[in-house]
């Protein structure tokens, strides 16, 4: 695998969300025009944070607005990908995103490493976007089928690795441990966390991967055409503001 991922809260994600074209092996639909790939708005950069000790048990819900969540997959065409879908043969990595994300998650800031309030993040996997409106398409009734499963859900349990202590604007890493729901199966999910808070904004980004066969996703396989890997990355870059 090509990627290197590093931006869910799902914190999510969700999920969070998944896969790319995975599925049963059908014919490979024909790419259409390219649209572009769906990015977060730019947004005023935060303040840099007082610096001072903040704590207290707070409660930070995503802005959807100022949130992304990304699928990242590997996908190898073949000879015959020219000619079916006039794609030449050869590795290409897929992203699609939606800013279709909600949630929240409570902290503990006298001790961040104590158990989390509710958290639980959702994310519309039937409006991931991609560079090809054809795959988009394709995988909302076939594969995947996220228009049947349109939900991924991640409900955070655990952090690891976080400072017992935190002050305004500094940057900390730990991983968020949860499960992570999607197409109605359930799995542990792990996502290593890069975060800050800065007065009542926090921000940040958070990544992990999985396989979709784990979520009863059959990696796509056509015949001479293309192969598409069975592990995936999930990204998300997340906005959360205080309540």
């Amino acid at each position: 695998m090509k990627h290197t991922i590093a931006r869910i809260l799902p914190l999510f994600m969700l999920v969070l969300v998944l896969a790319a074209c995975g599925g049963q092996a059908t014919p490979a639909p024909a790419p259409a025009a390219e649209a572009p790939v769906a990015e977060a708005p730019a947004v005023e950069a935060p303040s840099q944070g007082s610096g001072e000790a903040v704590s207290g048990q707070r409660t930070f819900v995503i802005v959807p607005a100022e949130s992304k969540a990304s699928y990242l997959v590997d996908e190898e065409f073949f000879a015959g990908a020219l000619d079916k879908l006039g794609i030449a043969a050869g590795l290409a990595d897929v992203v699609g995103s939606t800013q279709e994300i909600e949630g929240q998650i409570t902290l503990n800031l006298d001790n961040l490493g104590d158990a989390l309030g509710e958290n639980s993040f959702t994310v519309k996997m039937n409006t991931f976007a991609t560079d090809q409106n054809r795959r988009d398409e394709w995988i909302l009734d076939n594969g995947p089928r996220f228009n049947d499963f349109p939900l991924a859900t991640f409900t955070a349990t655990s952090i690891e690795g976080a400072p017992a202590a935190y002050n305004d604007g500094e940057e900390v890493s730990f991983k968020l441990a949860g499960d992570l729901t999607v197409r109605e199966v359930t799995q542990p999910a792990t996502f290593d966390v890069t975060a800050r808070l800065a007065g009542d904004t926090l921000t940040g980004v958070a990544t992990t991967r999985a396989l979709m066969s784990s979520f009863g996703i059959e990696p796509p396989n056509f015949a001479n055409t293309l192969t598409v890997a069975d592990e995936f990355g999930i990204e998300v870059q997340f906005t959360a503001k205080a309540q």
